[in-house]
């Protein structure tokens, strides 16, 4: 194993080993999320670790005594699509999805009828017999009865300790939340605070061969009839209900008394064998996350960046991954139309690394709550030009190319895109306001007289001063005619279309300008990574820009340079880090004129990871290092060059 990789394990299994010992014995020290993170990150590093199948351990402040049931961990889905992934192999007739209990777990063991101990979770097997202080708690019960007799159950309960909110508000607002409260009261020796917890049981399984119950819900049923605190439990008919079903809990669960993070999914059948598992497989733990919210769409508003029309969800605020958000993408009409969104939609909103918060989701309304809904107004027509707009369901647009905000942004965006930085968007926005730009073309037409009064006044012209600006631009502008076939393509703003899809289109075969032009939508849908409503969108593109860019490049006035004999083609790049002797903007120009690629994250087909810090923690080094791929120096990224 990588040396690097190896460190970086070690240091995840003292991490979750430290934090699980401070969860157990009743001061988690960071969140539920945080941990999650640190556990995945172990479980995609090294799945047959040991300590993922381990507990936590209690103190050793109480006698140790072995569970009747096992009490491992869950599997655990942190979003929609995880869940789906572990669904589409367990497919049941339905699902039973049962609250997840944010406290601390405790195994009541009775022997014919009479509670003998409360144990712990401890280290799975084991944990500390806390009976005396158990039997204070509401919920508890010294011994099981049914309509009045006895029952002689011999086995074990299993169930959650928590404390409500009031009581927490009340007396322990000085704990970080109601899980430490409940920890630290429920281990004390002299018992004191125990009398504040309570107990809500999900699981029972009896042990001298007596059967009670024959599936989930009697299971259920059973616990609530012998006078047990139950959780809740509702049936889904199927994977996508229980998605719906957990989108309304989100919303709910800050009404509820006590605090959960998530469900439980599970069939109706008892497998006992599963249940038997460190970590079982049949069942999940459909988690909540930082990164999701639910909230009340209160408008859309639809921005215009270029030709495209975009709906933006402003919404009530919530909180996601430690910030305050009020707005979300909604991407296009199909996106929405999918959704079924409505003004007062409850919808899920996440934010999972994207920098732009989306809506994922709508809770379902029924009653009055549907009939206080109204439907979201679509634009109808050019607000620049007044041209109708084209609504193709991937894509509302403007379709007048020569719509004034169209033009600009694309002026704008290829400055951007071929780097002319100063030729800056302050100039290009005048001279498009006087008419000066008009086009692409245009821009390669500027002299130095006609640039000298956007930096000048008057009488400075009329003394006839030089102007060290205007010829700066006109230099910067002549020396930005040579370029790469996907700069080229990337510059003329069409939608979607930036330059690394146009590098993948060069890459398959398509490395002129009229190989290009000439490809259909059925050859670029083709294409790996390239679906058929992005080729409808690149070919429309492609024939609307035509004739410029056969005029640019068969004028010469535009040199399209190949650079698959460069230093470094063939090859792509992934910076991270400061760099110290350029900005990174700039190195991913170099490699980019030395024929290589240039990506934004690490995956298995990169070449080489640059960075100073070759040996830090960060997520990009530990994945280059369990991919294999090379990490390499500032300095060695240079001399692949020289």
């Amino acid at each position: 194993m990588d040396l690097f990789l190896s460190q970086r394990i070690s240091e995840l299994e003292k991490l979750i080993a430290k934090y699980q010992a401070s969860y157990y014995n009743g001061e988690a020290e960071i969140s539920d999320a945080e941990f999650d993170k640190l556990w995945d990150e172990l479980k995609e590093l090294d799945p047959a670790n040991a300590i993922l199948q381990r507990v936590g351990a209690d103190s050793g402040n109480f006698e140790k005594i072995h569970h009747i049931m096992p009490m491992g961990s869950q599997e655990k889905a942190a979003n929609p699509e995880q869940f789906m992934a572990w669904a589409q192999k367990h497919q049941y007739d339905q699902y039973l999805v049962e609250y997840k209990l944010d406290g601390a777990s405790l195994e009541l063991q009775y022997e014919n009828g009479y509670l003998v101990c409360a144990v712990t979770r401890g280290d799975g097997s084991i944990g500390d017999d806390i009976t005396a202080n158990a039997k204070k708690m509401n919920g508890v019960l010294p011994a099981i009865y049914k309509d009045g007799s006895l029952v002689p159950f011999t086995g074990g309960v299993r169930g959650e300790v928590i404390m409500t909110h009031e009581v927490h508000k009340r007396y322990f607002s000085d704990k970080a939340n109601c899980r430490n409260a409940a920890n630290g009261l429920m281990k004390r020796k002299d018992g004191k605070g125990s009398e504040y917890l309570k107990l809500i049981v999900y699981d029972a399984l009896s042990t001298n061969g007596v059967s009670y119950f024959n599936n989930e819900q009697e299971k259920i049923r059973w616990l609530m009839d012998s006078g047990f605190n139950v959780v809740r439990l509702v049936i889904c008919r199927d994977a996508e209900r229980v998605i719906a079903y957990r989108s309304k809990i989100m919303e709910e669960r800050q009404d509820l008394e006590y605090d959960i993070d998530g469900l439980v999914v599970k069939e109706s059948r008892i497998d006992f064998e599963d249940a038997s598992r460190a970590r079982p497989d049949r069942q999940i733990a459909f988690k909540f996350s930082l990164e999701e919210a639910v909230t009340v769409l209160r408008s859309v508003e639809w921005s215009q960046s270029g030709a495209t029309y975009t709906p933006v969800a402003i919404f009530d605020e919530v909180a996601l991954n430690g910030t305050k958000v009020q707005r979300a993408s909604l991407a296009n009409p199909d996106t929405m139309r999918k959704l079924g969104v409505k003004i007062g939609s409850h919808v899920v909103v996440v934010k999972r690394g994207e920098i732009i918060p989306k809506i994922e989701g709508v809770v379902e309304e029924k009653g009055e709550a549907a009939q206080g809904l109204s439907e979201i107004e679509y634009p109808v027509v050019c607000e620049t030009c007044g041209t109708k707009l084209v609504d193709e369901g991937s894509r509302l647009y403007c379709p007048n190319k020569q719509c004034s905000k169209r033009v600009l942004h694309q002026l704008l965006k290829f400055q951007q895109v071929v780097d002319i930085r100063d030729l800056g968007e302050t100039l290009i926005t005048q001279l498009f306001k006087d008419s000066r730009l008009k086009c692409i073309s245009d821009i390669y037409t500027l002299t130095v007289e006609e640039l000298v009064p956007y930096f000048l006044n008057e009488e400075s012209q009329e003394a006839d001063k030089r102007s060290l600006g205007a010829e700066k631009v006109y230099k910067s502008i002549q020396a930005h005619r040579n370029m790469t076939l996907p700069v080229f393509l990337a510059g003329f703003d069409i939608e979607g279309f930036g330059e690394t899809l146009a590098e993948k289109l060069v890459q398959a075969g398509y490395n002129t300008l009229e190989k290009l032009l000439a490809a259909t939508e059925d050859q670029i849908a083709d294409v790996y990574g390239f679906a058929q409503i992005m080729a409808h969108t690149i070919v429309q593109g492609l024939e609307e820009n035509a004739n410029e860019m056969r005029t640019l490049v068969n004028d010469g006035i535009i040199t399209i340079k190949s650079l698959d004999n460069g230093k470094l083609a063939g090859k792509s790049f992934c910076f991270t880090g400061e760099l110290v002797t350029m900005k990174r903007q700039d190195a991913e120009q170099l490699v980019k004129q030395n024929g290589g690629m240039c990506k934004s994250s690490v995956t298995k087909d990169l070449t080489y990871l640059v960075t100073n810090d070759t040996t830090s923690g960060s997520s990009k080094n530990v994945k280059a290092a369990s991919l294999g791929i090379p990490v390499i120096t500032e300095e060695q990224f240079l001399q692949l060059i020289k």
